[in-house]
């Protein structure tokens, strides 16, 4: 697996989601970190992504995950890390704090994937997001420098063997765990592909979070305020410094 460093400090693990590689992920969270130091941001290429092929031997999430977290070990050793999930990211930065709880020093959830099955999550409309001109222009930059091309290089036959059934997307174990250190739970009220209702169902694993759902972003959280993303991001930072 493919991973980039960036900085000195503190390891932040990134994980995109799925199909996903590190291209989206950096963009959305380093300007969080344009002057301010101490922390080293880690992101990394998941099987299958970025122009790698998928391992056969990794046929659902446990075989991801093991792979994700011998990666974690490669980059940083037996290190504290914090980790940062996007979407079915989310789901697997969620399965490494139900391995070692310990061993993190802070979660971070964007627009996580909570439920396998599509079919029973609870999922908004997106009736009342306000497609302007500069919305719909953000969203295509942000499809054709980051969706199109991780798409384009991505094995996708070995991924949707895995995304097709909800058996194997999931992961065998539960990752509900009680994890004490700083979370940010971050959601979007019009997406339409994981929501916000079902993220909300896992507050009481994490009796430190900020759990936040943003009027006007969907699945593709941020679009129309980054700026406000990035404050609740640095505030996490902060809440992890503090600790």
């Amino acid at each position: 697996m493919f991973y980039e460093s960036i900085g000195a400090g503190r390891p932040i693990v990134f994980l995109p989601g799925w199909g996903g590689n590190n291209g989206e992920t950096q963009a959305a969270h380093e300007p969080v970190f344009v002057g301010r130091s101490g922390w080293r941001r880690i992101y990394i290429d998941p099987p299958g992504t970025n122009h790698r092929p998928g391992d056969p031997s990794i046929t659902d999430q446990d075989g991801m995950l093991d792979a994700i977290a011998d990666t974690i070990t490669e980059a940083v050793g037996s290190d504290q890390y914090a980790v940062a999930g996007t979407s079915a990211g989310g789901l697997h930065a969620r399965g490494l704090i139900k391995r070692d709880p310990a061993r993190v020093l802070g979660l971070l959830l964007r627009v996580p994937g909570v439920i396998a099955d599509r079919t029973a999550r609870t999922l908004p409309t997106d009736d009342y997001l306000r497609r302007t001109p500069s919305y719909s222009a953000a969203s295509q930059t942000k499809q054709d420098l980051y969706y199109d091309p991780a798409e384009q290089s991505a094995d996708l036959d070995f991924l949707a063997r895995i995304q097709g059934d909800p058996k194997t997307y999931a992961l065998t174990e539960d990752p509900a765990v009680l994890f004490e250190r700083p979370t940010l739970i971050v959601t979007g009220r019009q997406d339409t592909m994981t929501g916000y209702a079902d993220a909300w169902g896992l507050i009481d694993d994490y009796p430190t979070a900020t759990y936040a759902v943003l009027d006007q972003e969907d699945h593709d959280l941020p679009v129309r305020r980054p700026a406000l993303y990035h404050a609740l991001v640095a505030d996490w930072l902060d809440r992890m410094e503090a600790s």
